[in-house]
This record gives structure tokens, C-alpha cells and sequence, in this order.
């Protein structure tokens, strides 16, 4: 089956949107990791909720764990108050993951070579159109292990 056919969409960002939409979107939709595009329309990062949680603790609390069990709501306020005025590629964490992608022709195998090789659980389909990409959907690991168990007839 093409990526097309199999493609499920999944909410994003742009690099230039306010970090603190990022977080309000991961939040409110309950995403297991934040999909965000370049300003051309290509995926640009793949992070998961966990990476983004640590871009908001302090790296002295990183360094010495006994001090999270003082820290109250108060100092977390002023945590995300830290993301005023910052894009999401301000805000990503260095090391982020770029998310792999296909065409919408591709097949379940590339899908699931692009998802394994990158160690990523999406994989988005991506229609180009000279510079520019266009988001058709992404394939999440849940949703190619289904199409799978359903090839199979184990589902």
C-alpha cells in the first residue's frame, strides 16, 4: 500500500512559531512527540514529549536531582515563562532528530526501513513540488504495525 493511502494526520509546527504554541499543542492534543516543519514545508525535527520536558528544567536541577524536591510551582512559572518570545527552533533542544520522510508513492517496506534505520516512530509523507514540500500525513509506528497485523490477517 502506498504511503499515501496509509498517511494519518498528525499536528505541526514551523520552526518560526512561538515555542510556547509548540508546548500548547503537544499539551492539548496529547502527542507523543512534536512534528515541526522548516518554513518550506519539509520535516524539520521529530522530538519526543520527553526531550521537550527537559528543555524545561534547569541544568542545575539536571546536574543535582535532590534539588527538584525543593523546587516549587512557583520556580516552574518562571520556567515557562523562559519561552516568551522564543521560535520553536530557538527553543528544540541541539540534539533533535530529523524525521524521516518519503513520497507518497513509497511502500510499506521503505516506510518501515525509514522508521527502523532512523529510530523514529513517524515517518512523514511528503509531496514535493520543486523547493517545497507539502504534509500529506505521517505514518506512526501504531498505525503501520495495523496495516501490517491487517496484510497478515491477524487483526
Amino acid at each position: 500500500m502506498p504511503a499515501r493511502e496509509l498517511a494519518e494526520p498528525y499536528p505541526h509546527v514551523t520552526t518560526d512559531a512561538p515555542a510556547v504554541d509548540a508546548i500548547r499543542l503537544l499539551a492539548e492534543q496529547n502527542l507523543p512527540a512534536l512534528l515541526v516543519l522548516d518554513t518550506d514545508g519539509t520535516p524539520y525535527a521529530a522530538v519526543p514529549g520527553s526531550q521537550l520536558v527537559r528543555q524545561l528544567v534547569p541544568e542545575y536541577v539536571m546536574e543535582d536531582p535532590l534539588l527538584a524536591a525543593v523546587i516549587d510551582e512557583r520556580h516552574a512559572e518562571e520556567m515557562t515563562e523562559a519561552l516568551a518570545g522564543k521560535t520553536v527552533a530557538q527553543w528544540l533542544p541541539a540534539r533533535t532528530f530529523k524525521p524521516p520522510y518519503v513520497s507518497p508513492e513509497a511502500g510499506t517496506m521503505q516506510i518501515a526501513a525509514a522508521m527502523a534505520r532512523t529510530h523514529v516512530p513517524l515517518v512523514a509523507v511528503v509531496e514535493r513540488d520543486g523547493d517545497r514540500g507539502r504534509l500529506l500525513g505521517v505514518v506512526s509506528a501504531a498505525g503501520l504495525m495495523r496495516h501490517l497485523l491487517a496484510v497478515g490477517g491477524q487483526a
